[in-house]
């Protein structure tokens, strides 16, 4: 089956590290471009970082130089290592596959969590994972 399984998250406090990972099955990131999106309560859901399949990347200011995305030699999974927490990087994060130049700045994060669409390409997302940065 056609999807993306997120691994866990979990708490960590100001300061620390965590990394995500995000697995393909069905494809691979050599057919899609990957994306991390987040939402914190009560935001619009907003884009992280992407990685296209020549690993070129984008961050967006508030993550760059602490957050980096990755993946491995299979274009299997992706990553996204996160350094230097901070509390606002509390939210649920979700990772997409689709092709690049697609990623809209805000999409309905919660409400197409772990959807397969093809319309005019594939686009897949992870079920999305919490991250809790306490002081």
């Amino acid at each position: 089956a056609v999807q993306l399984v997120q691994s866990e998250g979990g708490s960590v406090q100001v300061g620390g590290s965590l990394r995500l990972s995000c697995t393909a099955s069905g494809f691979t990131f050599d057919e899609s471009a990957g994306a991390w999106y987040r939402q914190a309560p009560g935001n619009e859901c907003e884009l992280v970082s992407t990685i296209s399949r020549n690993e070129s990347t984008y961050y967006p200011d508030s993550v760059k130089g602490r957050f980096t995305v990755s993946q491995d030699n299979a274009k299997t999974t992706i990553y996204l290592q996160m350094n230097r927490l901070k509390p606002e990087d509390t939210a649920v994060y979700y990772c997409v596959a689709k092709p690049p130049l697609t990623f809209p700045p805000h999409p309905p994060c919660s409400v197409i969590a772990g959807t397969v669409t093809r319309v005019h390409y594939l686009e897949v997302w992870g079920q999305g994972t919490l991250v809790t940065v306490s002081s």
